[in-house]
Order: structure tokens, then sequence, then C-alpha cells
């Protein structure tokens, strides 16, 4: 297979959309929601016109010595982790990779993430970044819609991604690059990393061969010159696995100009951690997501922050991390914060240094955010975004205003709206229909599927998928996705109202409905729910509670318990999973 790169189709030629939808800065009295902004915060952002990696190289030439990121006590300052870029740069020119070429990298949160993603920016390749639980099935579909001529992997993917290309199927990996966890620890913690790893499993060398070159011996290797930037900002700069807003799997592409923009707006909303107060960020969230790519890396990268890399969600991990380095800033997912909040031994740890917490991937339940808040004192704020808009559309104010239940209004720079989805006429205040967004950060389209891309981009707004409302004061609330939508007997039954009166049931800590097939109705709904650790509830209980509280065609047909819900690892439930449950069990 030829794994070089093609022309892109036209749909899908790497080009940002209007700020503002071709027809100028929108009036403030169709934004009201500027009116409700933090003080300091801008309602335009300023775009420098650099590729990704510049943000790196900004902060590296401001301050060389500041420290980019930690990880398990070992540091590496921006000078360093330039000259790395630089190198891996220098080493993917040496192995073929022209700009346009594809990288891919299957890797967890670690140094070698960042300094492959930002070496490929350098190089201008279209970075790839892959979910390292994949299976080969998957993992298949994905190398081969992306055709990457180098990956870079964990030790551990090794065998798998091998298997992929002996499978018959078209996906390949191009040339491997591996690296393991313990290259990036410090001594002596690397020498005792393989006597743990081979307790719990997890170790599994890779012999490096021509053919498995160890990234930091090629890193060692690599000229030491400094490397110009091969990318424009208007050029693909990742290629995002993502369902989209249909579900089904594909790329959307984000260009140089997308991704520095949403930095530059996740900075806005932080007017109090400027370039001259940088913040430690912590963590926990996976690079290779669309959401720790923006709101982690990018976002520390533009403002010279302190990384505070964990390669996974380990609470007495990131408890021990918090209290150690005392970071600023923890964007997350209401599952962490959950999990956090009650830990049997968060009394121990000091997490006062927490201001601010950009909650995204799933709504915030406000017993959540109270309980965070109250072990840090923090602002918990709900945010939102999605793959196609690099992820970041909307969020809460930080210091005032905060409504809880809502998104949060949208970010500088970005326009939203709520329109019918069957004529996209806009509908006016609080009025349910399906949100629009648009601004510097919607991506170019989808790799390779013009249709698909005509389908959600129109003169440069983003149809997202989700149901929405906005109030007057500019405010968005979720109610629903779209595909998530159960239609009984001709009836709409939103999925979200039947959870939230689920989970205000004392007994009930989480809950998920989807639709159910019904011979009679077409669809009913099902629910899912995780009772509170000690609490007790039957079906009988819940199946009363939700009568009491919902109108007879949005009660569930059946409840059923289970010990967790399936989720995402930044904690979006799988409903895809439970509807197959529901399926085989029906």
């Amino acid at each position: 297979m030829n794994t070089r790169a093609r022309a892109p189709k036209t749909a899908t030629t790497p080009r940002s959309a209007p700020d503002h939808v071709g027809r100028g800065p929108t009036p403030d009295r169709d934004r009201p929601w500027l009116a409700h902004y933090d003080p300091g915060v801008p309602t335009e952002v300023e775009i420098p016109p650099i590729p990704v990696d510049g943000l790196l190289r900004g902060s590296a030439e401001r301050a060389p010595d500041r420290t980019a990121m930690v990880f398990f006590g070992a540091r590496t300052s921006y000078a360093q982790l330039d000259r790395a870029a630089d190198r891996f740069a220098h080493v993917l020119r040496s192995m073929g990779v022209e700009k346009s070429d594809r990288v891919s990298l299957h890797l967890p949160t670690s140094p070698a993430f960042v300094i492959a993603f930002m070496g490929a920016m350098r190089a201008g390749a279209l970075a790839v970044p892959l979910n390292p639980l994949l299976v080969e099935r998957e993992l298949g579909i994905l190398l081969a819609e992306t055709e990457p001529r180098v990956s870079v992997t964990v030790d551990l993917l090794v065998s798998r991604l091998r298997a992929v290309e002996a499978a018959a199927g078209p996906g390949r990996p191009g040339r491997l690059i591996v690296t393991g966890i313990q290259d990036s620890l410090p001594v002596p913690i690397r020498w005792l990393y393989p006597i743990r790893a081979r307790r719990e499993g997890r170790w599994h060398p890779q012999r490096h061969t021509p053919a498995t070159p160890n990234l930091f011996r090629l890193l060692r290797e690599a000229p030491a010159g400094r490397f110009e930037s091969a990318a424009t900002p208007e050029d693909g700069a990742v290629l995002q696995p993502t369902g989209g807003t249909t579900g089904t799997p594909k790329a959307a592409m984000l260009t140089h100009r997308n991704l520095v923009a949403n930095a530059c707006q996740t900075a806005a909303w932080f007017p109090h951690t400027a370039k001259d107060d940088p913040p430690t960020i912590l963590c926990p969230l996976p690079l290779f997501h669309i959401y720790g790519l923006t709101v982690d890396m990018n976002y520390a990268m533009l403002t010279g922050g302190t990384l505070l890399l964990l390669p996974r969600f380990d609470p007495e991990m990131v408890l021990k991390a918090a209290a150690k380095y005392r970071p600023r800033l923890f964007p997350g997912a209401p599952v962490m914060y959950e999990t956090l909040a009650h830990h049997p031994d968060v009394g121990r740890f000091d997490l006062s240094s927490i201001e601010a917490c950009i909650s995204g991937s799933a709504p915030l339940p406000a017993g959540v955010q109270r309980d965070f808040e109250a072990i840090t004192h923090g602002k918990v704020c709900e945010g939102y975004g999605l793959t196609e808009a690099s992820p970041v559309t909307h969020c809460n104010p930080i210091d005032s205003g905060r409504r809880n239940g809502t998104i949060g209004l949208p970010f500088p720079s970005t326009d939203a709206r709520v329109v019918d989805p069957k004529t996209g006429k806009p509908l006016a205040a609080d009025e349910i229909g399906e949100l629009e967004v648009a601004g510097p950060q919607v991506m170019a389209g989808y790799w390779q599927r013009p249709k698909e891309t005509a389908d959600v981009l129109h003169d440069g707004w983003l149809r997202t998928g989700d149901i929405a409302t906005q109030d007057a004061d500019g405010f968005f609330t979720i109610v629903d996705r779209a595909k998530d939508l159960i239609i009984v007997g001709g009836i709409n039954v939103y999925p979200r109202e039947v959870e939230e009166v689920l989970m205000s049931h004392p007994a009930v800590a989480e809950a998920a409905v989807i639709g159910m097939a019904h011979e009679h109705y077409g669809e009913v709904p099902c629910a899912f729910v995780v009772l509170a650790e000690g609490a007790t509830a039957t079906e009988e209980e819940l199946f009363a509670y939700c009568h009491k509280n919902l109108a007879r065609f949005k009660v569930p047909f059946a409840i059923r318990f289970r010990p967790r819900l399936p989720k995402t690892m930044i904690g979006k439930v799988l409903r895809k999973d439970l509807r197959g449950e529901a399926a085989d069990s029906s």
C-alpha cells in the first residue's frame, strides 16, 4: 500500500472556518454572553500566526530554564523540550517523513508523547494520536484511514501493531519507533520499575533493532541543530479520531491555527494565569484525547506552564502529586473529581493549591462540584466541547456568575446558536434545538470524507449534534445528544432529564438512560443504575420515584442495576455498550 501523502480531497483541504461565519463580528445584542464574562476576559482573542510547535518555541525562548514538564520527579526544561522536538523532527526527516505525511502516536500521557507530538508538528507531519487501549480491529480501521508513515509506540503494543500489519486488512502502522515508560523515569525509579512491572504483569521489554529503534536512543543520535518548522498555520496538524456527530468512526482534521486558537482561547479564560505567572497544571488526562491535548499540553506550551504528567488516572497517584507539586489548575472529568472527593485518604493530602478546574467529557453533577470544591476551595466549572472544535467552545465563568447545570458561555471569538434541526432557522431564547458553533477552532473537515464534512459544516457553522437551549443571558444548556434522543410513540424523551431525576434519588450514584426497541411504542427508555456505596433501593422504589417526578411516557420501561457504568478513559459513558446489553437481554 502506498503510504505517501495524497492530495486531500477538496472538502478536507486544511482550511479554518471564518471566525464569524463570513458575516462580520456578530452584534453584541446577538451575543448576550459577553456581558457575563469574568473581568479581564476579552471578547476576542488574537491568534498568533504560528504553527503548534511555535507555542513551545516561544516559551523556550522566553524562559528556557523554566520547567516544562515533571514526570515522577524527572524535570524537563523548556529549552530541553524544544531541543528534543528539533531532534525528533530530524529523526522523522531521516526516516523519509515529508510534509503532510502521517505519524501515529500510540502512547500514554508521558514525556515521550509530548516530544513525539511536538517533533511531528515541527516536521510538518500530521499527528494521529491513538488510544493505546484500542484492539487490533479498531487499530486496523484507523490505520487504514490515516496511513501513517511512522508509528511511535510503547513496547507493550509492538506485538499488537505487528499483528495488525500481518492481518489481511489494509491497516499498516508504517515504520516503528518504540519506547517504554521506564525511558522517561528518573534514576533510581527507572532501575526499580522492571521489578514492579514484572510483578504486575506489565513488563514487556522490546529488543531494539533497526526495525524497532528506541525513541530516546534516536534522539541522542540525531543532529543537534535547530530545525525550522515546516508547517504553516493553515496546514493540517492533527487527524483526531472521533465518532463525530454521527457516531461513524472518522478522523477530524484540525489545523495548526485551530489548535493555536483554542489554546489562546483557553488562556484568555484564565486571565490571572498569564505568561508572567505560569501555572502548574495537573495532567492525568490522556494526551491522545483532544481535551488533554488542548487544555493541558498546548495551553501549557502557550503560557510557559508546567505539565505535571501522570500516565493514567490513579487516585492515590493524583493525590500524592497534587500535594507535592502544588498545581493551580486541574482540567478533568466529573468521574475524576468524584473519585478523589470520596477517596478514603483524601484528608491526608493538601489540595488547597488547586484554584480552578474545567470539567469536561460528561455532565457535571452538582454534588460532585460541591464535594470537590469543599476539599480544594478551588472552582470547578463545567465546560463543553467536541473533537471537531479542537475541542472547547463553552465554559462557565471561573470567578463569578457560574450557573450549575449549564455548559456556560461561548469562549472568546466563538459564536453559538440554537437552531431548528430540520430547517436550520435560529430559535429564540429557551427554545430547544440543535447547538451550532463557529469560530477559529472549528475543524477544516473530516479526513478524505467530503460528504460527512458537508453534512456538519455549512457557511462556517458546525452542527454539533447536541440538543440545547440558550437563555436570555447567553448561558447554554445541553438537553441531550440528537442521536441519543428517544422517541416514545412519536414523543421526544431526552435521556439526560430522566438521568437527572434518577440521580436526585438519595440511593443513586450514577444513571444512564438509553432507548430500547419496543414493538408497540417503537422504543422506550431503559435505565442503568449504580447505587451509592452502602445504599439500597429496589426497582419498585425507583419506578415509584420516577412516576412522581416524570410524565408517564418518560418513566423507564426497565431499570437495571450495575456495579459500574462502562466508560471511556475520561469518564464518558459508553452508551453503545449499554445499547448492546439491552438488545441482548430483550
